[in-house]
């Protein structure tokens, strides 16, 4: 029989950082464009909601338990973003240099990497997770601007998201997808895997980087 032993060597695993920020911008067909780099990202904060849930009676008794439908949105923070962000921000260039608001809200899907680290290894480059968000829109956001004191202090952009699922064979369908880099480097040829994914995400000398589908990502590493 085995006994449950905590926090062992090598078994004290946490999650921090962001960083690799990519855009991928929504076409019309519902494709997704060449990603572009998202610098000065700071913060993304996945906020799932939904999967409320709701108690049937019968017979004077709890009958059954019904959740509703899970959804997916969060936050998006940062110091500055892609010119490309701009139409999915509600903006639109009416002349070289010259935008303005209130325009239609292009859609979009992107990742990010966070770190993982444990007790052994610290923060080592081996251990991370890329998210993949897919469906994305954003909602207006503040943008407060204020003098430069003797505490100057650079604004952050921020944006509320939604998102709406896409496909995926034989599980329901999904918005995020979460590749763990630790997990996939112990299976039988996961470095080479990863590798695709991430040629697949970031480009190559001969390739665009762009936005694999859920299936597409499982079809990579068959």
């Amino acid at each position: 029989m085995a006994i449950l032993e905590w926090d062992k060597t090598g078994q004290r695993f946490y999650e921090m950082g962001v960083k690799n920020g990519v855009l991928y911008p929504m076409k019309a067909d519902g494709t997704y464009d060449n990603g572009v780099a998202w610098n000065g990202l700071t913060s993304v904060t996945e906020s799932p909601d939904g999967a409320e849930l709701t108690d049937l009676y019968a017979d004077d008794m709890k009958y059954a338990s019904l959740r509703s439908a899970e959804t997916f949105g969060g936050t998006i923070e940062a110091y500055t973003y892609p010119d490309e962000f701009a139409e999915c921000d509600g903006s639109a260039e009416i002349a070289e240099g010259i935008t303005i608001g209130q325009q239609p809200r292009k859609g979009f899907g992107f990742s990010y990497v966070t770190q993982i680290g444990n007790d052994t290894m610290g923060d080592s480059d081996d251990g991370y997770k890329i998210h993949l968000v897919y469906g994305a829109t954003a909602s207006p956001s503040e943008k407060a601007y204020e003098t430069i004191n003797d505490s100057p202090d650079a604004i952050t952009f921020s944006w509320e998201f939604a998102t709406t699922p896409v496909a995926v064979k034989d599980h329901k369908p999904t918005s995020l997808v979460v590749i763990d880099s630790l997990k996939m480097k112990a299976m039988q040829g996961g470095d080479a895997k990863l590798q695709l994914i991430k040629d697949k995400l970031y480009g190559t000398a001969t390739s665009e980087p762009q936005l694999p589908t859920p299936d597409e990502i499982l079809d990579l590493i068959k």
